[in-house]
């Protein structure tokens, strides 16, 4: 059974699957960084208001399965959770890929939950209001 949040004008359920990957791809997570990683990212988490479902990783990348209200973007979601791990697991380790940074720039995201893409479409095609499937331009009407 789905778990929805519910707001005072909405209910939403918006997953995301983030990857977050060290600088260089360099090894540097053993498993008490992890863990502590799991804490940190809670902690933030509970402050921003949405939550982590999962988190686990290998020596140079980690992965997230996350909650969220739709008045968060993933880049505030992303900046938040890479700044203050960075900077715990940094402070509490000594955990340096590279000199000042243990985060690539970069992140990967993914929108997850629900129904597949496919369903969807032949449910909103299933509603009868526009013949060719519900997108005013045909060269979209993709099945």
């Amino acid at each position: 059974m789905a778990q929805y949040r519910r707001g005072r004008h909405s209910v939403t359920g918006i997953y995301a699957h983030l990857v977050f990957v060290t600088k260089y791809r360099r090894k540097v997570f053993q498993p008490e960084h992890i863990e502590r990683m799991r804490d940190v990212c809670a902690g933030v988490a509970l402050k921003m208001n949405f939550r982590v479902l999962r988190l686990n990783g290998e020596s140079d990348h980690v992965h997230l399965l996350i909650e969220y209200p739709p008045k968060l973007s993933i880049s505030q979601i992303v900046n938040a959770l890479k700044g203050v791990s960075s900077r715990m697991l940094r402070k509490e380790f000594g955990l340096a890929p590279h000199k000042e940074h243990l985060w690539s720039p970069s992140y990967f995201c993914v929108s997850c939950g629900g129904a597949p893409i496919a369903k969807i479409k032949q449910y909103i095609d299933g509603q009868q209001s526009r013949p060719h499937g519900g997108f005013l331009d045909p060269l979209l009407n993709d099945k």
